[in-house]
């Protein structure tokens, strides 16, 4: 994907607008997810995702390399996320967070469908399990997990290999199932590190 990125970022700096919304329309998760990771809430990931569009859109020209767009997508809307923060600290307390459209790809191995209680309790303390661990483990476990994003697109957006990103994953997933099961609720066994 790395070469069809550069080919439309040459044509972005040739005048196609077109050639940037199919851009948008490929990295638009990953962007939201990142947004999400910094800012907690769905409204100010939206607003956040947006001016990091908004950027990226306005620097292109800046960019050395063409098929270096993901991670260069990925640092401005870190950049653009703590920027946000700073300015809008006092909104995230007064704004109520609301999970993604569905939570952290689970499998309830239990008999019988839970009830909405029973998962946003569960989703809760996965959230607190994933804030527990490592910079460097949280986005790539949000980018599979929540976005449902491949290894592939992982890697063209953290600028990482899959490799690495498999490797960051299985370790991730092994601190996840620790956490849950010294809580003692018998969910370490939900995360699954698929290919």
């Amino acid at each position: 994907m790395q070469f069809e990125d550069a080919q439309l970022v040459y044509l972005c700096l040739d005048g196609d607008t077109d050639a940037f919304g199919r851009l948008v329309e490929h990295y638009q998760g990953a962007v939201f997810a990142t947004a999400y990771y910094y800012v907690g809430r769905h409204g100010a990931a939206e607003d956040v995702a947006q001016d990091a569009f908004f950027q990226a859109y306005r620097n292109l020209r800046r960019l050395n390399d063409p098929h270096s767009f993901g991670p260069w997508l990925r640092e401005i809307t870190s950049r653009t996320a703590a920027n946000w923060l700073r300015k809008h600290a006092k909104r995230l307390n007064s704004e109520t967070p609301l999970p993604y459209k569905r939570p952290i790809s689970i499998e309830d191995h239990r008999q019988g469908p839970a009830s909405d209680a029973e998962r946003t309790e569960l989703y809760d303390r996965i959230q607190r399990a994933v804030d527990t661990l490592p910079e460097r483990y949280r986005l790539p476990v949000v980018l599979r997990f929540l976005q449902e994003l491949s290894y592939e697109e992982i890697s063209e957006f953290t600028g990482e290999s899959q490799e690495e990103i498999r490797g960051i994953l299985q370790q991730a997933v092994r601190k996840l199932r620790d956490s849950l099961q010294d809580e003692g609720k018998g969910e370490s066994n939900w995360f699954r590190v698929r290919k």
